[in-house]
């Protein structure tokens, strides 16, 4: 799927996940642009699809939500692993820690080599 497609099929995502996530915790619109510091019009564009909040607004938002920004932004699978890496990060989970943390060095290992080749490769 191209970028654009993505943010066709995106579009208004976020402003649906905040007026659910608002209403399931609670606040009114007043209540919630209060605590994260907005005024009320511009959380109604939010949820209106109108306007897209800075950076610091949905992090506000996250916190006054305890949700993920990851939670706001994304769809539920969407920066979830491929089905086929799902499994076997569920097992490692059940690791004893120490081995967890060999697990996370030769994954960062692994995701920097990755990252370097691609930067080379686009230089």
């Amino acid at each position: 799927m191209s970028k654009r497609e993505k943010a066709v099929k995106n579009d208004g995502l976020f402003a649906k996940k905040l007026a659910k996530l608002r209403k399931e915790k609670g606040f009114t619109q007043q209540s919630l642009a209060d605590a994260v510091g907005v005024h009320i019009t511009q959380l109604a564009r939010y949820e209106g699809g109108t306007s897209q909040p800075t950076f610091d607004v949905i992090r506000n938002l996250a916190i006054e939500l305890k949700v993920s920004a990851d939670e706001l932004m994304f769809e539920e699978d969407e920066r979830a692993p491929s089905d086929d890496l799902k499994l076997q990060f569920e097992a490692v989970s059940r690791f004893p820690e120490e081995e967890k943390k060999i697990i996370r060095a030769v994954l960062e290992g692994l995701i920097l080599k990755h990252e370097a080749k691609r930067w080379q490769s686009a230089a």
